[in-house]
């Protein structure tokens, strides 16, 4: 198998594990009060703790509170007592192939995105950055993710909300219904990242709606 030909959650995986390898624990991330560090701790926790991925599934619930919390504690406790570049290691080599997160169809579906996105979280974080170039079949696969972390921003837009393609053409998806509609446009990983809230760093165009009719 050639680079180019690995999945898409296992190239990000690895691009990210070389970064943080490169940057070491205290660089800066696009994640409000995390370093790298954090960052490390979170995957390596998601990876490998089945007792905390409630807590990340339902942290914008009502009562997801205190599963969040204790995955908050995982973390914390995991990155003050390891190493970094043990972290760091562990990050680059997964799930154990018998938790649930290493079974190759979950991996498929939830990894592509969590490590574009955090890949973005710290190439992003420092000075001289720029989007980067993806595969048609990437951008595809993106695109799909952002639609669905777009459900739960559709929320903030009572007037409807639509994303936009600039890479390609082809009509808007619409992903809430409304007399107003907003429209975001841009690639998808940009999509991406203004679905899941970084909106500083995501290079899209929002078009606030008319009212229509």
């Amino acid at each position: 198998m050639t680079p180019s030909s690995r999945p898409l959650a296992a190239r990000e995986r690895a691009a990210l594990a070389d970064l943080l390898d490169e940057l070491g624990p205290d660089a800066p991330t696009c994640c409000e009060g995390w370093t790298t560090a954090h960052l490390a701790a979170h995957l390596v926790t998601r990876d490998r703790r089945p007792d905390a991925l409630p807590g990340y599934a339902l942290e914008r619930t009502p009562v997801g509170g205190r599963l969040h919390a204790h995955a908050e504690r995982v973390e914390d406790r995991l990155r003050t007592s390891t190493a970094y570049p043990e972290l760091v290691a562990r990050v680059r080599q997964g799930p154990p192939a018998w938790l649930p997160m290493g079974w190759p169809g979950v991996s498929a579906v939830a990894d592509s995105a969590e490590f574009a996105i955090h890949h973005e979280d710290v190439r992003r974080a420092r000075p001289g950055w720029a989007p980067r170039a993806l595969p048609p079949a990437d951008a595809d696969r993106l695109w799909g993710a952002a639609q669905l972390f777009a459900r739960a921003a559709a929320a903030r837009h009572p007037g409807g909300l639509v994303l936009q393609r600039s890479d390609v053409p082809g009509p808007g998806k619409r992903i809430r219904a409304g007399s107003a509609p907003t429209t975001v446009e841009g690639e998808p990983m940009e999509v991406l990242l203004w679905a899941t809230g970084r909106t500083d760093v995501a290079r899209v165009v929002v078009r606030d709606g008319a009212p229509v009719g």
